[in-house]
């Protein structure tokens, strides 16, 4: 989004680079709010469309410790669950390219290797989240069978889709989840829960209080407290 600029000095135009007011630099890929909340922005460049995706239970290597490797540069399968095929939603469809297009080495590019040793796996949970795993095609044991063997490597997360638009990084918006709760949103409904659980500990305390101070108050005194307590005497008898 740079322009150039001719500006007259001394009777001759002299360039000079410019920012542009007309295009907004785009977000970057992974954006972190409060600390806590991590964001990442999916698009072609410079038409669109592009997906923001929420990312959560993510877990890096370092925490994993995962037996898997793969080589640095090699070709990957991307690998897609059912829910992702031609009955899908559109916006599952959308995703799916997208995620190829980012994931997917192109063919013949001059820096790829020429062979495939690790997969990733993107599949859809119940809660509607894309849980993403990263795979390595490991050769199988003696006697095992045919197949690659799949080693996990790491790392893992789940991507939520927020919106959908229709530029890269902006303009309007295609699909819109509304099954989405922000992060604010609840943690602000935990607040909540907490101050109205303190709230009731808090008037729970104060009715002990009152019923021990009330319980200490002096008792009225009882007629027939002392009634089996005076003598008589039985008829025909001794006194009792």
């Amino acid at each position: 989004s740079w322009r150039c600029a001719a500006l007259v000095v001394d009777g001759g135009p002299t360039p000079r680079r410019e920012r542009s007011p007309l295009r907004a630099p785009p977000p970057p890929p992974l954006q972190v709010r409060k600390h806590v909340d991590l964001y990442l922005w999916v698009g072609l460049v410079p038409e669109g469309p592009s997906i923001k995706f929420h990312v959560t239970a993510l877990r890096p290597l370092d925490e994993l410790s995962l037996t898997g490797n793969c080589l640095c540069g090699s070709r990957g399968v991307v690998s897609f669950g059912a829910e992702f095929g031609e009955g899908a939603p559109a916006h599952l469809r959308a995703a799916r390219e997208l995620l190829t297009r980012v994931f997917a080495v192109p063919e013949g590019h001059p820096k790829s290797k020429p062979f495939v040793d690790h997969c990733h796996s993107f599949n859809l949970d119940a809660a509607g989240r894309i849980q993403y795993r990263h795979y390595q095609l490991a050769p199988p044991e003696a006697g095992a069978g045919q197949g690659p063997v799949l080693v996990e490597i790491g790392p893992r997360c789940a991507l939520t889709i927020i919106r959908i638009f229709g530029g890269a990084f902006g303009g309007p918006t295609l699909y819109s989840n509304e099954a989405f709760v922000h992060p604010n949103a609840v943690r602000a409904d935990l607040r909540q829960r907490t101050g109205d659980r303190y709230a009731r500990k808090t008037g729970a305390r104060a009715q002990r209080k009152a019923h021990l101070a009330g319980a200490r108050r002096a008792m009225p005194r009882d007629e027939l407290k002392d009634v089996f307590r005076e003598e008589f005497v039985v008829p025909g008898g001794e006194e009792a």
